[in-house]
């Protein structure tokens, strides 16, 4: 990892850019991919499925047979955590209904919102180098809960054409029913455009590599809406003298595990925390099984000596990190101060691995800079708000000629229009 002391603020845009790859070509052939099974639909599928999954398949879908299979697959202690993490993670969003209230702007003038579940939803469920079943939960709850209609979830199949059994059983532990071997950008061209056996929906919820990012955002911009804009996996770390460096070291090795591209920030007010940290990183890398994937986001990755908390949080708002974990003494204090982050955690004991299963918080969160302007995945993401209003003659009457004045000034007759008529009849 990179050593950084004492970085002046002019220091700072280096310290927080991310990893930087060249998609130009990466966005042509994800262009070139949508394109094809936009056109020949679940043909198309079929045969990128065998390209980059190495899966011959005859059918998409996944049957009742493979489901019941997966049971018997999954321990029945996995079965358990994945139930447990459910129950949390339902909980917690259960939390977060929307009840509209109706308010009088003027007499005879209510206005109000409903929320509205989006019909047809699409889940991406990673399922390469780790397959991602806790993913299932942190998409498919809060769409049940939300009450979307059609929840279509795509993940892709091993050699054998079979699915992960734990995406499985997670799947059917959180109500979805819709399942299909599909992965990479065709997954997610399949779900935009529709094919014979895979509905279009209409809004693509999930993470994935830099194809499947790339494939969200080209179909974002005509055909579906997504979820959010984002990157590879990042996880940010202020600590002080009291922080425990075997923890620290832990945390950002978790996330350094993820992928090459991943990347991770400690920034502290201690030299010799720094110090121990480093120490422990090398002790624990050694002993991952994913130790060349995590060996090489650590060359991506800072080490910052800061001169107090305050730069810290400031440092930190101004990375606007995916995860946030503050272990610091007075982390309440500092908790206050957040405003750029998709998912913080506080104290000693609260690590990513926790938000990312089972503590019941989302973990499909903003990356790359996003949490600047993008809330992680919630409750809301699955629904819409609709407007409502109604005017009595009241209504019109307190109102109606300002909308006269308004719509006049900006030479939009017809819109005064229809204000006049009104006003006519209710002042007649």
């Amino acid at each position: 990892m990179n050593i950084i002391k004492y970085p002046s603020r002019s220091d700072w845009d280096a310290i927080v850019a991310r990893p930087h790859l060249d998609v130009s070509q990466l966005n042509a052939t994800v262009a070139s991919v949508l394109a094809d099974v936009k056109a020949r639909g679940d043909e198309a599928v079929k045969e990128y499925e065998q390209k980059f999954d190495h899966a011959e398949l005859n059918s998409l879908a996944v049957s009742e047979a493979e489901m019941e299979e997966a049971e018997q697959l999954v321990s029945e202690d996995l079965e358990q955590a994945i139930r447990l993490a459910h129950y949390n993670i339902r909980k917690f969003h259960e939390a977060q209904r929307f009840t509209g209230t109706k308010v009088e702007t003027g007499p005879g003038i209510t206005c109000w919102q409903k929320s509205v579940a989006i019909e047809r939803v699409g889940l991406y469920v990673p399922g390469g180098t780790a397959p991602l079943f806790s993913t299932v939960l942190m998409l498919a709850t809060p769409a049940k809960i939300a009450g979307c209609q059609e929840i279509v979830l795509c993940t892709p199949p091993n050699r054998e054409g079979k699915v992960n059994p734990a995406i499985l059983v997670a799947a059917k532990t959180a109500g979805v029913n819709k399942i299909f071997k599909v992965g990479g950008v065709q997954a997610i061209g399949a779900m935009a455009y529709g094919t014979r056996t895979v509905p279009k929906v209409y809004k693509i919820f999930g993470p994935g590599n830099q194809y499947v990012m790339a494939a969200k955002q080209q179909v974002s911009l005509h055909d579906v809406a997504i979820d959010m804009p984002a990157g590879p996996s990042e996880v940010c770390v202020i600590a002080d003298q009291t922080a425990n460096p075997e923890f620290v070291a832990a945390d950002l090795l978790s996330q350094a595990e993820h992928g090459i591209d991943s990347q991770v920030l400690l920034i502290t007010t201690s030299e010799e925390m720094l110090t121990k940290v480093q120490a422990e990183v090398d002790w624990q890398l050694e002993l991952l099984p994913r130790k060349e994937i995590a060996a090489k986001t650590l060359e991506n990755s800072q080490l910052v000596l800061v001169r107090d908390a305050q730069e810290a949080i400031a440092l930190s708002n101004y990375y606007a990190p995916e995860h946030l974990i503050i272990q610091t003494a007075d982390y309440e204090q500092l908790a206050e101060q957040v405003v750029n982050a998709g998912s913080v955690f506080l104290g000693k004991f609260a690590c990513e691995s926790a938000g990312d299963y089972a503590s019941g918080t989302n973990h499909t969160l903003p990356t790359h800079g996003y949490a600047t302007a993008y809330s992680g995945v919630n409750l809301d993401s699955y629904c819409r708000k609709i407007t409502f209003q109604h005017l009595t003659e009241q209504g019109v009457r307190h109102i109606g000629r300002a909308v006269e004045l308004m719509a006049e000034a900006e030479q939009l007759d017809a819109h005064k229009n229809a204000m006049t008529v009104r006003l006519k009849m209710v002042n007649h």
